[in-house]
């Protein structure tokens, strides 16, 4: 295999599986605080890419201003989402660790959410515009990289960075991992578990805005295109490590990598197996994930 090919697609595959980190990170950082899955984070992803699609094509921003407007939506979305949906279940399941029933709910507000937008969008294909982005490439020699995947993949490092940054040196901070630890002693010391719980959730969902924003650039936006990311992003925060902020872009790199080197090998549907293989197998011998912790913060 010509080694220029071969490199142009190991920098495509770590490219893009950061921008998948990305994806998985909100998801991660929600199962880390709240311990529940959110089924519906694929959905929350489509909600801030139809977001960042409106922003810009409504006002003409740059598609990376438009986080100006996707970081504080979504979040309050989350927010509410939390409190009025979630944050019942918690109270009537207190002495439940992990309620299985936020599983049937976050089941259905996928199916709501995605279904509401086919209602009120329909299920047409819909490209950015104005996108100064479009199809810019940077190339060395005979390597060439996609300028939007590029600033993709910073956003997904500036992005875990900052989270990192917040959760380790903020009061705020402090207080959601000390919540995570353990929600009992927590309250204990004064901490506002519910205030916490809507804060994280938030927060896990305005990145998962800035996740939609960074993708549609250079990814259509239309009503089940979160479906995708959805399944993704479990197999990401499963390699990775539930609750693992850098395992979140490590396993989205892993998939990347498969997606994009794989296919030089073999089937495209043989690379798809590869991916499941390495969640099942990581799921057999290591659960808690490759940096998975016992206390990952």
């Amino acid at each position: 295999m010509d080694l220029v090919f071969f490199a142009q697609d190991c920098i495509n595959g770590i490219l893009m599986g950061l921008i998948y980190g990305l994806v998985a990170l909100g998801l991660t950082l929600i199962f880390g605080v709240l311990k529940v899955i959110n089924f519906a984070h694929g959905s929350f992803i489509m909600v801030g890419m139809f977001v960042a699609y409106w922003a810009v094509c409504l006002t003409g921003l740059h598609p990376y201003l438009a986080l100006v407007i996707v970081i504080p939506a979504m979040f309050l979305f989350g927010y509410w989402t939390q409190k009025l949906l979630i944050r019942p279940i918690f109270i009537a399941e207190r002495d439940v660790r992990e309620p299985t029933t936020v599983i049937v709910v976050t089941t259905g507000m996928w199916y709501v959410l995605d279904n509401l937008a086919l209602l009120v969008f329909g299920p047409d294909y819909r490209a950015l515009a104005p996108n100064p982005l479009k199809g810019q490439m940077l190339s060395y020699g005979e390597i060439f990289i996609s300028v939007p995947k590029l600033y993709g993949a910073i956003a997904s490092v500036a992005t875990a960075g900052a989270l990192f940054w917040f959760l380790q040196k903020t009061r705020m901070g402090r207080a959601i991992r000390a919540t995570s630890l353990d929600r009992g002693a927590a309250s204990l010391m004064g901490i506002d578990q519910w205030k916490i719980f809507n804060i994280a959730m938030g927060i896990g969902t305005a990145i998962a805005g800035i996740s939609g924003a960074v993708l549609t650039p250079f990814y259509n936006v239309y009503p089940s295109v979160g479906i995708p990311f959805d399944v993704k992003s479990f197999v990401i925060v499963v390699l990775g490590g539930l609750g693992s902020i850098w395992g979140a872009l490590v396993g989205g790199v892993i998939v990347g990598l498969v997606e994009s080197v794989g296919p030089n090998f073999m089937t495209s549907t043989w690379t798809e197996a590869i991916v499941y293989g390495l969640f099942l197998l990581v799921l057999f011998v290591k659960p808690s994930g490759l940096f998975g912790q016992k206390h990952d913060w």
